[in-house]
């Protein structure tokens, strides 16, 4: 940010390394209690494959949740009790496909490429077409009613943040002081999802905001230190942020969410459909699909496509079109 810093140079306060490290809530499987051998390979596997302790936890998970369900080390498994295991979770647990394909790139994994089954063909049988639902969006006013309904700033700057430059939520308050480019209207957002790095504009009165958010706490490296608990009084809750060891938790936004949206009996949505608000009303407004798929950090342009599907304005100016074509056909 515009405004100097001198970050402490002793160990009290938390690396850079350490903010990208707690701001994304999950450990190394390695570092679990496995139980069993076969599992504690599985982690190890996993660290050699990804990077991301988030796709090493949720692989890892689906190999726990085989096991917890048989009671047996999965490597005792045949082939017909895991497709037992995805009957189960297409039919009584009614998995969507998105889930169900994880599970299956997780045990294929574990299975075929860990275990040697290459005769199992188990896994390439499973099929989970999506059943395009999309994610839900809310209106302008909508968002208006939302933020203004949340009166601590705490919570409200991140919110407004994510709304505003399409932001995920672990990119939000992951975010430093250094990630701040005020004099150029950018924010920087560091290793999101698939380990890429981007830059968006900031809007000129956000970034104002941030500045006057930042001067309450004054937190050496973190734009949205951890409150922790205590007294709420603003001396005090400044102090505490100040020192924090780490970011807000995830879920001290997801739950304030839910619950305004709740109260003011909007449609159901999350912290991340103020994303997909975002990608829609830019646009409505006119924005280039490929303008939005860089603001929102998608490898493929087919994961900003559907936000066509979103929008009110394309329907009309299809219409538009369509009437244009036909009005000097013959009759």
């Amino acid at each position: 940010m515009n405004t100097k810093i001198h970050p402490p140079t002793h160990s009290s306060h938390p690396s850079l390394q350490d903010i990208r490290m707690s701001s994304r809530e999950y450990v190394n499987p390695v570092d679990y209690q496995h139980p069993c051998d076969s599992m504690a390979r599985f982690a190890e596997f996993l660290t050699l494959r990804y990077d991301a302790n988030r796709t090493r936890h949720a692989y890892y998970r689906q190999l726990r949740l085989l096991h917890d369900h048989f009671q047996l080390d999965p490597a005792a498994l045949t082939e017909a009790q895991v497709r037992e295991w995805f009957l189960h979770l297409k039919l009584k647990r009614q998995w969507s496909p998105k889930s169900l394909r994880q599970a299956r790139a997780a045990l294929r994994l574990f299975f075929v490429d860990q275990l040697e089954h290459p005769d199992w063909k188990l896994f390439s049988q499973i099929r989970t077409p999506d059943h395009d639902i999309l994610p839900a969006v809310l209106t302008r006013m909508q968002v208006h009613q939302l933020l203004a309904h949340i009166r601590l700033r705490r919570y409200r700057t991140p919110l407004k943040l994510i709304y505003a430059c399409g932001l995920r939520l672990s990119e939000c308050l992951g975010l430093t002081i250094h990630d701040v480019l005020g004099r150029e209207n950018k924010l920087r957002i560091r290793q999101s999802k698939g380990h890429q790095d981007r830059v968006v504009p900031l809007p000129i009165c956000l970034y104002g905001e941030l500045r006057d958010y930042w001067k309450f706490h004054r937190h050496p490296l973190l734009l949205f230190p951890n409150v922790g608990r205590g007294d709420r009084r603003p001396a005090a809750l400044a102090a505490r942020m100040k020192a924090a060891t780490g970011p807000m938790p995830h879920s001290s936004l997801q739950r304030l969410l839910i619950l305004a949206r709740q109260q003011l009996n909007l449609p159901d949505a999350s912290v991340h459909s103020l994303r997909h608000s975002f990608a829609t009303h830019l646009l409505e407004a006119g924005a280039h699909l490929h303008t939005i798929q860089r603001l929102l950090g998608h490898k493929q342009i087919n994961s900003t496509m559907v936000y066509l599907h979103l929008t009110h304005q394309t329907t009309q100016d299809t219409l538009k079109l369509m009437e244009q074509l036909c009005c000097n056909l013959p009759r």
